[in-house]
């Protein structure tokens, strides 16, 4: 039976006076690969920034591996990866993980492994201000890999990438849940849903939905995700 990695319970988060998150329930499982899907500024990444302890909330419970997010006693256990590239544009690629490495305090040996799940091993000694965008946010996927997380928060780690990356960055996701990590996967772009274990869909800082991607497609009468959400959307409005 697969464990909570991750219980929200009511979380809300406000700023400047405007609602972003309203009374949020969300569970992440060990184990699985489960996609944050939603329109932008449907509040995916305020979410996420709340599962990494780095937002502040107004009310509700955010608790990983059972202890409160933001906890010291989870740094080495969560790898967080946001949409702009967070390493070092004048370091080259090894560089950039030797150094976090070291940070981490993890096995040397460990960078080629990274490097090489991220399939950047033909660009480890590129200068990574040279590199594309896509790259980049490569470069930072390999940096949260390092500590061999117990959960990984992507947030949108697919944008820009071409279409065979995609492929292989989402069968990387499945390997490290079949080896027991909780994956969670931001997007914006629906047709990756049916990449996905399990689907929370976001509209407006709420979920409208939580089951898997067959599940909310039988339970819509729905050919595909897309048509799913738009469903669900209408489904609420025609009962508001």
């Amino acid at each position: 039976m697969m464990n909570n990695a991750v219980s929200v319970r009511s979380l809300r988060v406000a700023r400047g006076g405007n609602e972003v998150l309203r009374d949020l329930d969300v569970f992440v499982k060990s184990g699985q690969v489960t996609g944050l899907l939603g329109p932008s500024g449907c509040g995916k990444t305020t979410l996420m920034r709340a599962i990494v302890g780095v937002q502040r909330i107004t009310g509700g419970d955010v608790e990983v591996f059972g202890s409160p997010a933001g906890s010291a006693s989870l740094r080495d256990r969560i790898g967080y990866v946001t949409q702009q590239p967070s390493v070092y544009d004048d370091l080259t690629v090894t560089e950039n993980l030797r150094f976090f490495a070291r940070i981490l305090g993890v096995a040397p040996g460990r960078v080629d492994e990274c490097v090489d799940l991220v399939k950047l091993g033909d660009n480890r000694a590129s200068i990574v201000s040279r590199l594309s965008g896509g790259q980049r946010s490569r470069v930072s996927l390999a940096v949260a890999l390092l500590g061999e997380p117990a959960l990984l928060v992507l947030d949108e780690p697919t944008v820009g990438l071409d279409p065979v990356l995609r492929v292989e960055l989402w069968e990387t996701f499945h390997r490290l849940a079949d080896a027991g990590a909780g994956v969670l996967v931001s997007s914006h772009v629906m047709d990756e849903a049916s990449r996905c274990d399990r689907l929370l869909l976001m509209r407006e800082g709420r979920l409208i939905a939580d089951d898997t991607p067959e599940g909310l497609l039988a339970s819509t009468s729905t050919e595909d995700i897309e048509q799913a959400f738009l469903s669900i959307v209408r489904h609420e409005e025609a009962a508001a």
